[in-house]
């Protein structure tokens, strides 16, 4: 098929120097987060942020009219997707900080690709007093979250849902205690049918394109992963894979268009893998086999019956095809070459294929959301997630790979300012990302790196032992390392950048979030001569409490994880938070917290400030009472930025600080 297009945007590039781009231009919400088209082709659903809240907006694709969708006071659209031709399905939700999604309440909405017969058809009331807009027609209420598995092709006025109870069976746990059921639910009015209950707590299911219940997978209470088969409707549930007994997995992800074979995650080498299972032989095949990264992404048919590519992200994104007599493999290698350095992610497609929207994006562009038209072979913009960023003013992130000090492979990121790629002895931020297990930096924009490095800093990003990524074992590297062997690489890390020469020795900053701010008073005062400053944003400090302060804790599941992680000895958690060796720091510190984090309550951040007053350690605080694990709202972001520039340039200084307001 010969494929002629019509691009409407193109980037150009800029001779000279740009001038500096402001702070606040970092500071925004991008405008547009997701854009999915509807599978009759008719309507585009999009998320967006208007003055601090996530909406959905309805857009009929014919003139690009519409609606946004607001959610009750307080709350904003956590996730969406189309559950049948005409109609969406979406989760309200509360925002637990810049560094989190909004977390859904269970509640599921639907509306018509028009804005009519909007309808609660599944939730719960935690007070008893109505949730929602007026405008909204309620089902029954339900004390249960609900989650879609996935729309019936069949019959598009129905879908499956997962449901899971609040009032587990010993009435001291969350929904996490309690075993999920299926339900075949009507999109209109929320009537509902039970399909199967879930033989493990926890679960995850996927069904067959005939809507058949098939898997139900996910971690139990025990921590290891377990995946069940139901071979045919009214048949028991056969277990077919226990971590805890064979460690290479198999954790199913879609049938293909046979409903013989299912795509599925596999332990096919150390890295893992994709792998077909044969549902007749219950064998597996391997497909692709994970070499640097296991990090791996199936790219759906159009039409959502089989899959037709691997999106790879070991440092920039990489593709595998599977069919490459498909005409959507034929479509992803065109426009791989019409955008030249940039990644390609599908978002959605027409059911008959004629139609799909993609995101092109960049490490230096936050992207823009494209229309493909079959019948016009062309391809337009839609929406641009952030217009005010220019990609020609932005740095380039470099895939960098080193060793740790007993030899494991460790891969990251290097940033350096524009016009600097080749610098030396930069002043250089080790910025740790959260999490800490199944996380991992990736390629792609963000706003936190560019601000660094458009003020002069080369920015460091390490996917240290136990970040996600990197298959199983090198998860399971990190179990338990906390302010060891997990502290060591980022040590290690940063070493290695000043024998290369990217880094004044004398000019190092530890920077992080979550773990990351953890990970930053740790290496301040574990390698004291190492850091000239840290900065720990909404971090845990004392590893003790973790085990009884935050959301983690209220849930066995989440109980179980932290014994499985931290171990429980209290005098060894002790010995591994950094509020316990404070008379070794050096480094000047930054402290950030949210008085309404609910992940790493704020006790964590007021006992590490009160223990410094008490020593006399001058350090900064800043505590936002309204924000929570992670700032969100813009003006408090773009205050923080202007704070932690300013920060920077005190202690291992480039001269931006006094531009910092700019």
């Amino acid at each position: 098929m010969r494929l002629i297009f019509i691009v409407a945007y193109a980037f150009v590039s800029t001779i000279g120097c740009a001038a500096e781009v402001p702070i606040a231009d970092f500071a925004k919400h991008a405008a547009y987060e997701d854009v999915k088209i509807s599978p009759n082709g008719e309507y585009l659903a999009v998320t967006s942020l208007v003055n601090d809240r996530s909406t959905l907006g309805l857009i009929r694709l014919s003139d690009m009219k519409g609606q946004n969708l607001g959610a009750r006071e307080g709350a904003e659209i956590a996730s969406f997707e189309w559950a049948s031709p005409d109609r969406v399905m979406y989760t309200i939700g509360e925002h637990l900080g810049g560094k989190d999604r909004p977390v859904a309440n269970g509640e599921l909405y639907t509306v018509k690709g028009d804005g009519s017969e909007a309808a609660l058809i599944f939730g719960y009331r935690a007070s008893g007093g109505s949730t929602i807009s007026t405008f909204i027609k309620q089902a029954t209420p339900e004390f249960a979250i609900g989650q879609l598995i996935a729309p019936l092709r069949n019959q598009p006025a129905a879908a499956l849902i997962s449901s899971y109870p609040l009032n587990g069976p010993d009435h001291s746990d969350s929904f996490l205690g309690a075993f999920p059921e299926v339900y075949r639910v009507e999109l209109r009015n929320g009537s509902k049918t039970l399909v199967t209950t879930s033989p493990l707590r926890r679960a995850d299911f996927l069904a067959d394109h005939d809507g058949n219940v098939k898997f139900a997978f996910g971690r139990d209470n025990d921590q290891f992963r377990k995946v069940y088969f139901k071979p045919a409707a009214g048949a028991d549930w056969e277990q077919i894979w226990d971590e805890g007994k064979t460690p290479d997995g198999m954790i199913p992800i879609m049938f293909d268009r046979t409903n013989q074979n299912v795509y599925m995650y596999c332990g096919a080498g150390d890295m893992g893998g994709i792998c077909r299972w044969d549902v007749a032989t219950r064998k597996l095949t391997s497909v692709w086999k994970g070499k640097d990264s296991s990090t791996a992404e199936l790219i759906e048919t159009f039409d959502r019956m089989d899959a037709f590519a691997i999106r790879t992200s070991q440092g920039r994104p990489s593709y595998v095809l599977i069919d490459k007599n498909a005409p959507e493999a034929t479509l992803l290698v065109t426009l791989i070459k019409q955008f030249p350095g940039e990644s390609i992610q599908f978002t959605s497609a027409t059911r008959d294929g004629k139609k799909a929207v993609f995101l092109a994006h960049a490490d230096s562009d936050p992207g823009l959301f494209y229309l493909y038209d079959a019948d016009k072979k062309k391809v337009s913009v839609l929406l641009e997630r952030m217009p005010w960023i220019k990609p020609e003013q932005m740095a380039q992130m470099e895939p960098i790979d080193l060793k740790a000090r007993d030899g494991l492979s460790l891969r990251g990121f290097l940033t350096r300012p524009m016009g600097q790629e080749k610098a030396k002895s930069l002043p250089l931020v080790l910025y740790v990302h959260g999490g800490p297990y199944g996380v991992y930096d990736a390629w792609n924009f963000d706003p936190d790196v560019q601000l660094l490095a458009s003020r002069g800093y080369a920015v460091l990003q390490i996917n240290y032992r136990g970040s996600g990524g990197y298959g199983l074992e090198f998860e399971k590297a990190g179990y338990r390392e906390w302010g060891g062997k997990m502290q060591d690489d980022l040590s290690d890390a940063t070493r290695w950048a000043v024998a290369q020469g990217i880094a004044d020795p004398k000019r190092v900053c530890i920077y992080g979030a979550s773990y990351g701010g953890y990970a930053a008073l740790e290496g301040a005062v574990r390698d004291p001569d190492l850091y000239k400053c840290a900065i720990g944003y909404v971090g845990v400090y004392d590893l003790r409490l973790m085990q009884s302060r935050g959301d983690t804790t209220q849930s066995s599941h989440g109980v179980n994880f932290l014994k499985k992680v931290l171990g429980e000895d209290q005098s060894d958690l002790w010995n591994r938070s950094p509020i316990a060796h404070l008379d070794a720091l050096k480094a000047k510190v930054m402290l950030v917290v949210g008085g309404a984090d609910q992940r790493v309550p704020s006790v964590q951040g007021e006992n590490l400030h009160n223990a410094l007053l008490k020593r006399n350690i001058d350090h900064e605080w800043i505590y936002e009472r309204n924000e929570g694990h992670g700032f969100f709202t813009e003006q408090h972001v773009r205050e923080l930025d202007t704070k932690i520039l300013a920060f920077l340039d005190r202690n291992i200084g480039t001269g931006a600080g006094a531009n910092a307001a700019k």
